[in-house]
């Protein structure tokens, strides 16, 4: 049953390209209406955060919705990157040279590397700039804004990059990928794995959070229910896998489905 509730959090701004509305008192989730992924600002009293900046291509738009609240992009003081994928940080390099920008070491090095299978590069058409990674993040770093405390949470799943903040005091939870409301699983992708979203989903559960700020989609104040249900899809999701392995356990039997994979590949390179 589809929910007509309401939504809590006022749009200040909408247009035909993005959105710009509030989660919270200084946070603010800009949603852009293509394949580009969420933005966030978090207007702290020390300084300002960006929390992913989407496709290079909506630059524009970030930049418009900002100007809407009195920030320009030279106010921003820290831009993280939840994950290396191009729908999150094609913008990013947009900051490089005046504002720090922070990833997850295993996603600063395939970012640093210009790694484009792994950041996705064909799948968005993103140009090729190099994008600087001046801060590689940790699990349990601290990225202290004065009103807000956001720590760093190594999740990874869709990924194995991923990162999530998590503030405690105010229940925000930015999960970029590993959780989208309606318990929307980002998918996996190349480094991640299945095993290692149901850990990640399992350490967000344990969280006193109120307000999920996703990569995608909406922003939900039920974060539990969201987990709950992506835990059992994801559950779901490792059955369906090993029922598949099993049906293919001779490698007489995989290899051939291997071969056509490579082939048609080669059809759609030609």
């Amino acid at each position: 049953m589809s929910d007509h509730r309401p939504s809590p959090f006022p749009v200040l701004l909408n247009n035909d390209v993005c959105s710009l509305i509030q989660a919270a008192t200084d946070v603010y989730q800009i949603r852009f209406k293509n394949r580009a992924a969420n933005a966030y600002l978090v207007r702290g009293s020390k300084r300002t955060i960006m929390i992913d900046v989407g496709l290079s291509s909506n630059y524009p738009y970030l930049v418009e919705c900002l100007a809407h609240l009195g920030v320009s992009p030279a106010d921003i003081d820290m831009v993280v990157l939840s994950h290396e994928h191009l729908d999150h940080i094609g913008a990013a390099y947009h900051f490089n040279g005046r504002t720090i920008i922070a990833a997850h070491r295993l996603a600063a090095n395939k970012i640093m590397l210009r790694d484009d299978f792994s950041m996705l590069r064909k799948m968005f058409n993103e140009p090729d700039v190099p994008i600087d990674i001046d801060l590689w993040l940790e699990e349990g770093n601290l990225i202290d804004l004065g009103n807000f405390r956001l720590s760093v949470m190594y999740t990874p799943g869709h990924t194995s990059a991923c990162i999530s903040l998590f503030d405690q005091d105010k229940g925000l939870l930015f999960a970029a990928d590993t959780l989208m409301p309606g318990g929307v699983m980002g998918g996996v992708f190349g480094s991640g794995s299945i095993s290692d979203y149901i850990q990640s989903l399992e350490r967000l559960r344990g969280l006193d959070s109120k307000i999920l700020l996703s990569g995608h989609g909406r922003l939900s104040d039920t974060p539990h229910d969201d987990v709950r249900i992506a835990l059992q899809r994801s559950h779901a999701l490792l059955s369906d896998t090993a029922q598949l392995f099993d049906a293919l356990d001779a490698r007489s039997n995989f290899e051939p489905i291997m071969q056509s994979v490579r082939d048609l590949n080669k059809l759609d390179d030609s």
